[in-house]
């Protein structure tokens, strides 16, 4: 097999980000290189100390530099409140909307037996450890996806066999500003059932 070009390895390296295709990368990596050279090496330099320097907080699994990020960091946060997210991007996602003050854990994946992913591979059982640590509310924000729901369903029933901490899941509904014939039928019929 003959080796790859520089402009074959960077298409390659490209495709490697979710949804990025042949053409999308072909495009990225072109306009790189013709139109935005400092740019493509800015971008080199990010992803270089990004990857070196990054790694996961040692208390609740998201991105951090430190040992404990800044939000595990900050005393100020409700230790009674923990929300579980599947990933740094739901957390990041959460913090963002400023409503939310507690501490956070990042289970790293989604349970998927189809996968050969379960509850010890996103780390259930230092979930519980954490809930039993002065926890008063633990807070289910997994996706609403197939994976996500079987998720927040192991979960809770794991939390609840505990009895440690009131375990809550986020609610499902309508979007704001949007019109209900434009929203899909599963949405309506879940917030119809979970309305309050």
């Amino acid at each position: 097999m003959p080796l790859l070009s520089a402009l074959e390895q960077l298409i390659e390296a490209l495709k490697r980000l979710p949804g990025v295709g042949q053409k999308s990368a072909q495009r990225m990596a072109y306009h790189l290189l013709q139109h935005d050279r400092g740019g493509a090496g800015e971008l080199a330099r990010a992803l270089t100390a990004a990857s070196a320097s990054i790694g996961h907080c040692e208390r609740c699994h998201t991105f951090s530099e430190a040992a404990l990020c800044p939000i595990c960091a900050d005393e100020s946060r409700d230790r009674r409140l923990l929300c579980v997210v599947e990933t740094p991007a739901d957390q990041a996602a959460l913090e963002r909307t400023g409503s939310y003050r507690g501490y956070y854990f990042v289970l790293l994946g989604r349970v998927s037996p189809l996968d050969g992913i379960g509850v010890r591979e996103v780390g259930a059982a230092e979930l519980l450890q954490r809930a039993a640590d002065g926890v008063e509310e633990v807070i289910l924000a997994s996706s609403f996806t197939a994976e996500g729901e079987a998720t927040a369903h192991v979960l809770a029933e794991a939390l609840r066999a505990r009895g440690t901490a009131k375990v809550t899941r986020l609610a499902r509904g309508v979007p704001v500003g949007s019109e209900l014939e434009y929203v899909d039928l599963g949405t309506i019929a879940h917030a119809l059932v979970d309305r309050r």
